[in-house]
């Protein structure tokens, strides 16, 4: 990996940037594709099972950001064994987990529909696309895995070609299934599930690549290490505290959904235009964070602190910078984008009634996707789970106290959740940087 510099972070950050705003670039035209139907109930069930189907996904988040600490930390040690196992488990534990979803969605989908304050109409939209959306779960997991090892390895281009073959077909998909053949909020799921096997399939060839040649062989030799109980038990208990954390922050976007839910179909729809702006500057800013992820696993690897606090104040520098240009982007913009997205008057006004508060975001949560870089690079599990869990406790106070507010106290409840968590995983910093000075070995956890 080249050394730390402004242009060397700028050089890697660049293709995470890139494709990452095409994911909620997907969530824009999924949005556009069916609110341009003027269809609100199909754009809110779109809504509401995307943030179910999200929530059950990224409970197997620890598939990306697990994997990026670890194959950094190995990396770093120069343990080239051991990062093509982790890619190998990683693979493994994606695939046999998106199949038991898929196996279990005659139960998983009624269930997280209870959950949620819908109308009949919504949760009919909602569950038809679900039902698609699910048939993509197995593909989807093993690219978090994906996704995770080449980010780890600094193979921001190689990661940016997956992300875009990716997400550029699930738009295309979803257009014609939708305008096409007007299959509605069943076409969106559908689009995604085809697009998420085929970029599987691109994932596979490029890893293959850069593993380099004998990779197979290599990988069917240490068949033993990759399934040794000693490596799958380190491998889980690195990534059981992230599984509990990305749960827990699942919840408090699943408790924000809801209050939407309950102030009715349009105020959802129009947090759902809204979450698109916040979307995409988390994304975009994520470029900055992955890096962070990246440079602060291969600097514990290596057992140099100081380089870890070069790469945090480093990458910090630009995210401050970018969370304060997405804010004006969002104030200036956000009306006429809003207008293009939909035609539905009633949802054209609740959004911009509250675009301020979606402008905040990127300013308020850079701090929290900041840290969540420097820990998931870390691997430091406990951290990120006592600060993922006390935030969305704080959250789902603070939204309970601020309710009489209607969607000004859950979008404010929601700018406090950002604050919440900063602070909490602010507070482990210290004991971090006093633990860094020896090389970890592969998987283990800086905690």
């Amino acid at each position: 990996m080249p050394a730390l510099t402004r242009r060397s972070i700028i050089a890697q950050a660049w293709p995470i940037m890139i494709g990452q705003v095409t994911v909620p670039l997907v969530g824009v035209a999924d949005t556009v594709v069916i609110g341009r139907t003027g269809d609100a109930a199909a754009l809110a069930g779109v809504a509401l099972g995307t943030t179910i189907v999200t929530f059950l996904f990224w409970s197997f988040g620890f598939l990306r950001m697990g994997m990026t600490g670890l194959t950094a930390q190995a990396q770093g040690a120069r343990d080239r064994a051991e990062v093509e196992a982790l890619l190998a488990r990683g693979l493994m534990i994606g695939g046999a987990a998106g199949l038991a979803l898929l196996a279990l969605q005659a139960l998983v989908i009624p269930l997280a529909l209870l959950l949620f304050a819908g109308s009949d109409a919504l949760d009919a939209q909602a569950r038809a696309f679900m039902a698609m959306r699910l048939w993509g779960a197995p593909a989807s997991l093993a690219l978090y895995a994906i996704s995770g090892w080449l980010l780890g390895l600094g193979r921001t281009r190689s990661a940016l070609a997956v992300q875009l073959i990716l997400n550029l077909v699930n738009i295309a998909l979803d257009v014609w299934l939708v305008w096409g053949w007007h299959l509605g909020a069943a076409g969106v799921g559908l689009g995604t599930a085809c697009a998420e096997w085929i970029a599987l399939a691109a994932g596979l060839v490029i890893v293959v690549r850069v593993a380099g040649p004998g990779v197979i062989a290599r990988l069917r030799d240490g068949w033993p290490r990759i399934v040794g109980r000693a490596a799958l038990r380190r491998l889980v208990a690195v990534n059981a505290d992230i599984m509990i954390r990305t749960i827990a922050l699942l919840l408090l976007f699943g408790w924000f959904t809801n209050a939407g839910a309950r102030l009715g179909a349009t105020q959802l729809a129009a947090n759902q235009l809204l979450m698109q702006f916040v979307a995409v500057a988390a994304f975009v800013l994520d470029g900055f964070c992955f890096t962070t992820e990246a440079r602060v696993g291969q600097a514990i690897g290596a057992g140099d602190a100081a380089t870890m606090r070069r790469a945090i104040r480093l990458t910090g520098e630009f995210a401050l910078l970018s969370g304060i240009g997405f804010a004006l982007i969002t104030l200036l913009a956000g009306p006429a984008l809003i207008d293009a997205m939909t035609p539905n008057p009633a949802i054209r006004s609740a959004a911009i009634a509250f675009l301020a508060y979606a402008a905040l975001v990127p300013v308020i949560g850079m701090p929290a996707w900041l840290l969540d870089g420097v820990f998931i690079g870390a691997t430091a599990g406990r951290a990120l789970r006592n600060a993922g869990v006390l935030a969305t406790i704080a959250y789902i106070a603070t939204d309970l106290v601020l309710r009489r507010w209607g969607a000004s106290g859950a979008w404010a409840a929601l700018l406090a959740g950002y604050g919440w968590r900063a602070a909490a995983l602010g507070v482990y910093l210290p004991g971090l940087f006093a633990r860094v000075g020896a090389p970890l070995a592969p998987g283990a956890r800086a905690t």
